[in-house]
């Protein structure tokens, strides 16, 4: 048996608790967000929208989100997460509810901005979080782990979404999409605090696994949203070509996430479930890459002590690997077949983004809100561009075969910027 003096120098596991309430959050968040991708052709038809209109309805999400970025994680930065999270949490709940009950598309389209708003200061605030609770070496699997919790959500958004459509509807979906967020808010209201030092829970050992690695001054806390530190981002070239990739790969998850069900549906003649189901295989993909790429991004840190090759040349070998499986997809006309090779792409390119996140951290340092803010922000803008594009384009071309010729030249694209990504230069 331990002594109390033993079990003292043990650590705490308080910092793991803290990420499953982020990965929860993500989750949840991922539930009513997805969702709308499996439900659009019903909603259309129930509501006598147009293709177009479809576009923006999906589309209208990625604006607010995007636009938000920045403002709602400097209010992360301010308010901490502990009071953050449960307020962004009800917002997105409160759309939910809104897309349920909507009557016509302009209820549709405000719903869509209030939970990309509520949304926008989620990942600011949990980068923060990661940056305060989890050690330098396990950055790369925390950040995975969140994306896990994106795509978690987002696979039970495509499977649920497609079975529960047809006995109970669309609007009764995103009702019961609403509840899981406002659980969430109290229960971070409840057990979160803002950094470990001020958890009742955490011991002296637990607080120095956590800063084992860290520099004195990468607090992300401690940074100021001032023009010095904007010019400061300005100046530094990595931070735009991280910006880059996240354009890329957001742009090209925007397809899998919205049009790809009606992708099958139109091209393939898969049904509304089944196009939800092979949704949910290609996100599945997404999961195990966002797990994989943190937990291989790590140990080439680990083993190399190089920022650089465990965060941009995982970042760019697996974009390039994605790209050329997209285009593989391109020439299959087999449902299955065809499927798998976006499953494994859609992996492929999970599997750059816990480096993405990760860098966000290692070069934001004191000013990690307004990085990663940017970043994300750039990303968003892309994904609020995407599904309203894509519509655009099929609407003047009748031809799904060479959108996805386009999205494997995207992450191509993304691949290319990940080569002058510098990690290890903090913002000045």
């Amino acid at each position: 048996m331990s002594s109390p003096g033993n079990n003292e120098k043990r650590p705490t596991a308080v910092r793991h608790e803290v990420l499953t309430w982020l990965v929860l959050a993500a989750a949840f968040a991922y539930l009513p967000r997805n969702a709308v991708g499996v439900a659009e052709s019903t909603i259309r038809e129930d509501l006598g929208l147009t293709l177009q209109q479809s576009g923006w309805f999906m589309s209208a999400f990625f604006w607010s989100y995007a636009l938000c970025q920045v403002p709602s994680g400097l209010v992360a930065q301010k308010f901490g997460t502990r009071i953050a999270l449960p307020v962004f949490a009800f917002g997105w709940s409160a759309a939910a509810f809104g897309i349920g009950v909507a009557p016509a598309f302009l209820v549709l389209i405000l719903a869509q901005l209030v939970m990309g708003v509520a949304q926008a200061g989620l990942f600011p605030a949990a980068t923060v979080s990661v940056g305060n609770w989890i050690s330098l070496a396990r950055r790369s699997i925390a950040c995975g782990l969140l994306a896990a919790g994106m795509q978690v959500g987002a696979i039970a958004a495509s499977g649920l979404t497609g079975r529960l459509i047809e006995p109970i509807g669309w609007r009764w979906v995103f009702v019961i999409y609403a509840i899981p967020g406002i659980l969430l808010a109290a229960a971070v209201f409840r057990f979160f605090r803002d950094k470990p030092e001020n958890h009742p829970r955490v011991n002296e050992a637990e607080l120095a696994v956590i800063q084992r690695g860290k520099e004195k001054d990468s607090d992300p806390n401690s940074g100021r949203a001032d023009l010095a530190s904007w010019l400061a981002i300005a100046a530094n070239p990595s931070i735009w070509f991280l910006c880059g990739q996240q354009i890329c790969r957001a742009a090209g998850y925007m397809f899998f996430a919205s049009w790809f069900p009606t992708f099958l549906q139109e091209t393939r003649g898969v049904s509304v479930a089944n196009s939800g189901y092979l949704q949910g295989l290609v996100l599945a993909g997404s999961l195990t890459g966002a797990i994989l790429g943190g937990t291989i991004t790590d140990w080439i840190w680990r083993k190399t002590g190089s920022l650089r090759v465990s965060r941009g040349g995982v970042g760019a070998a697996a974009l390039v690997v994605c790209a050329g499986l997209i285009l593989g997809a391109w020439f299959v006309k087999s449902v299955a077949v065809a499927a798998t090779l976006l499953a494994v792409g859609a992996f492929m390119a999970a599997l750059a983004g816990p480096a993405g996140y990760t860098s966000a951290i290692d070069i934001g340092g004191q000013r990690v809100p307004q990085v990663f803010g940017l970043m994300n922000m750039s990303g968003n803008l892309a994904a609020a561009a995407s599904p309203a594009l894509v519509g655009f384009l099929f609407t003047k071309t009748e031809n799904w075969n060479l959108i996805l010729l386009i999205f494997a030249a995207v992450y191509f694209a993304g691949a290319i910027c990940w080569v002058f990504v510098k990690p290890e230069r903090k913002v000045g």
